[in-house]
């Protein structure tokens, strides 16, 4: 039976190669985003390419806490049930402390935080409704250790690994209920031309394949790339602020 899934923040970046990746498996997609015209021409190329499966789109602003529900009840009524719901929309920004502007950091925290709450909580309902169900929620390997100059966008996605976790803990009893939370490295996308001056960066094809195939082994917990994040996670908590700052 064809599964279904729902990728928010899909228009671009890690969300589009998600889509392809999951298309290219044969599942139905949802496209969710602010950018609606930018989903419909995801999804033409998607239906174009696979035939096989149902590409739809939704236009979904995750800041708008109160419509997530409505948007996933929607999606899940044109689909059927949901099998995976993947809270990826994300901001980024940078702001050095001190500034005395915290618009950038109140931007960050709603969209990567509240906004990844209120996908995460609307779509759990519906798995306690039909029985079964997956969230993934992306967080960043900056969850490990603040990022100098992103500090919001740090902290943000520190806060969702932990809610995650929480949540993970309150289903623990629910079997075929799963949550999966993703942390990713540095991933090259079409959005960030000053990703190649970071350390290991690797292609958004290449990092959402080996996504989909943690989120098909139900891990709950997955760094990409494992190599060398997955060591390095427990290294950076400790590492000295100035080779901190020389990495980043």
């Amino acid at each position: 039976m064809t599964k279904n899934v729902v990728i928010t923040g899909a228009s671009s970046g890690i969300g589009a190669a998600l889509a392809h990746e999951f298309a290219s498996r044969g599942y139905n997609i949802a496209l969710c985003a602010r950018r609606i015209e930018k989903l419909e021409s995801l999804k033409n190329t998607l239906s174009e390419k696979h035939s096989n499966i149902t590409v739809m789109t939704a236009a979904l602003d995750v800041n708008e806490l109160d419509t997530v529900p409505t948007v996933l009840s929607k999606i899940k009524s044109s689909l059927g049930n949901l099998d995976i719901v993947i809270a990826n929309a994300g901001i980024t920004g940078v702001r050095r402390t001190g500034s005395g502007d915290l618009t950038i950091d109140k931007n960050i925290l709603q969209t990567n935080l509240f906004g990844a709450i209120a996908t995460i909580d609307a779509a759990v309902a519906i798995f306690r409704e039909q029985g079964f169900g997956q969230i993934v929620g992306m967080s960043s390997f900056s969850a490990f250790r603040g990022i100098p100059g992103s500090a919001a966008y740090s902290a943000s996605k520190a806060a969702l690994t932990n809610y995650l976790q929480a949540v993970g803990t309150e289903l623990f009893r629910k079997k075929d209920i799963k949550v999966t939370v993703i942390h990713p490295g540095f991933i090259r996308t079409e959005i960030d031309d000053n990703i190649d001056k970071f350390p290991f960066v690797i292609d958004a094809d290449k990092a959402a394949r080996t996504m989909v195939n943690a989120i098909e082994k139900g891990k709950s917990d997955v760094v990409v790339p494992s190599w060398p994040w997955a060591i390095l996670r427990s290294v950076m908590p400790k590492l000295p602020e100035s080779v901190v700052a020389k990495i980043f």
